[in-house]
């Protein structure tokens, strides 16, 4: 950047806003979906260990292993496997959110009474519907609360992926930072916080109507 040239060119964001848009959403693609897969993989884990508690403690051992390695490290290790391609970004974010999601499934069945689990089989629930209609969506509030942490964590690693060219607005940082131009760089960081505060927003609105209970309580309080 040169003396004198301003910190931010609003003529290059005009002249590059269907670029910008393309790289939010391979952005917003590359950070969701691990927190999707992340999910999948972590309520029924995250059951199993609430189920047997002796699975649980090697289980996050495990996991925050995993989520000790640094994204870099496991990146170049999954290039080996899956090439300078997205699944080389996605598998690791996902592997990192097991470390937040397994511990709030966990905790959130552990959140529920005991009494509405003796009510549901003396209603005749099997363990399978009880848990699906009864334990889970009385958890809700404290999953999401870990789908929101993993989430934003997610959504800010990658740009991280930009070192092997799946970054999503990792891009504009990268290509800034080669050009001495701090436009991009600027540009893809409020697009990240805005995308992370976004996607945060839109979770709590999730949660809102997954627990109409909760907003009843909140009323009367």
């Amino acid at each position: 950047m040169r003396d004198g040239e301003p910190l931010i060119r609003w003529v290059w964001i005009g002249d590059h806003v269907g670029e910008l848009a393309h790289y939010t959403g391979v952005h917003l693609r590359l950070g969701l979906l691990p927190v999707l897969f992340g999910l999948i993989i972590s309520v029924p884990l995250g059951m199993l260990c609430h189920r047997y508690r002796w699975v649980y403690p090697p289980t996050l051992t495990a996991a925050n292993v995993l989520y000790s390695i640094p994204s870099l490290a496991l990146f170049m290790i999954f290039v080996r496997y899956t090439g300078l391609t997205e699944r080389t970004v996605m598998i690791p974010l996902t592997l990192y959110t097991l470390s937040v999601l397994i511990p709030n499934v966990v905790d959130g069945l552990a959140s529920v009474p005991d009494p509405v689990r003796q009510a549901a089989t003396a209603m005749g629930f099997s363990t399978i519907r009880r848990v699906l209609q009864v334990e889970l969506p009385i958890a809700v509030p404290v999953v999401v609360a870990g789908v929101r942490v993993a989430a934003v964590s997610s959504i800010s690693l990658v740009a991280v992926g930009q070192l092997i060219g799946q970054g999503g607005l990792g891009y504009y940082i990268t290509r800034g930072l080669q050009l001495d131009f701090p436009t991009p760089i600027i540009t893809a960081t409020v697009l990240i916080m805005l995308l992370a505060l976004v996607t945060d927003a839109l979770l709590v609105l999730a949660q809102r109507l997954l627990t109409p209970w909760a907003r009843g309580k909140g009323a009367k309080a």
